[in-house]
């Protein structure tokens, strides 16, 4: 009788996975719920893998110590007429060996697996076709079209009384299918480039250069954001990517040249002074 109450007790949990399983998975959750859709890069895909393997792999860790738990607290529940404690056991070497080999495994797994999948991501592709200088400032982004020599200066954005942005953000502009190099770099504090939706990205180190290498492959417009704790506004410290066709690439960059944003806006507007290399501060 009390091994059919057990049996009960473990299709349960059993029962309950699989329902899960034939119910089927949406695209929100066939992604894990990231912000975006396979494809968007040429490395989304890989963080999604990544991202989803650590999840399945963590719920099935989880699946077995809820079960066990549960196990324990029913099948060796204090029983009606039950006095006294049970016997108390110490020192089972093979389940101490198991709850820390076990762990051991699956840190060692989930560390090898990042490890190969960032030394892909951060490997610098050769011969990149567009090279984009980006800076972060208290509280706006300005970029440099290198190959180019056009720039677009940001602003701050600011918020109206209903809530929405009162200026247009600053757009970073990328043509679809290209090898694309982000030079990384700060004029003030430590910032972060973070495009929301290629699941990516790079902090912002003053007097230190960062890089990025991807290539955008879905056409859009995406949200970007500083993710690096910057200040006062730094809530506000926004901008947006367009990744267009060549053709609208190559316009926009002749609207920058029409309109007198031509060259660079560089280091010459840091106003830090004192950087390594940079000589005696300034008084």
């Amino acid at each position: 009788m009390r091994s059919n109450r057990r049996l009960r007790w473990a299709i349960i949990p059993i029962a309950v996975v699989i329902s899960l399983v034939l119910a089927g998975c949406t695209q929100q959750q066939l992604v894990g719920f990231l912000p975006t859709t396979p494809g968007t890069t040429n490395h989304v895909d890989r963080v999604i893998g990544l991202w989803n393997t650590s999840w399945i792999v963590l719920l099935v860790v989880g699946v077995v110590t809820w079960g066990l738990i549960l196990w324990a607290a029913i099948v060796y529940r204090r029983r009606k007429g039950q006095v006294g404690l049970p016997v108390q056991l110490r020192y089972n070497l093979p389940i101490e060996i198991f709850y820390t080999v076990v762990p051991l495994i699956l840190v060692l797994g989930f560390f090898a697996f990042t490890a190969r999948d960032q030394n892909e991501i951060e490997k610098p592709m050769a011969d990149p076709q567009v090279k984009i200088e980006v800076y972060g400032q208290r509280w706006a982004w300005t970029f440099n079209y290198l190959d180019e020599q056009v720039y677009s200066a940001g602003v701050q954005a600011s918020v109206k009384e209903d809530g929405g942005l009162a200026a247009p953000l600053n757009v970073l502009h990328l043509p679809v299918g290209k090898r694309v190099q982000i030079d990384i770099k700060s004029r003030d504090v430590a910032h972060s480039f973070w495009i929301v939706n290629f699941l990516y990205k790079k902090d912002m180190i003053p007097g230190k250069t960062n890089y990025m290498y991807f290539i955008p492959e879905k056409i859009g417009t995406y949200q970007g954001k500083c993710a690096e704790l910057c200040g006062q506004y730094h809530s506000l410290m926004l901008f947006q990517v367009k990744v267009e066709s060549q053709s609208d690439y190559d316009a926009y960059i002749a609207q920058q040249k029409a309109a007198g944003f031509t060259g660079t806006l560089g280091d010459a507007y840091n106003p830090n002074s004192n950087l390594p290399g940079t000589g005696a501060p300034k008084g």
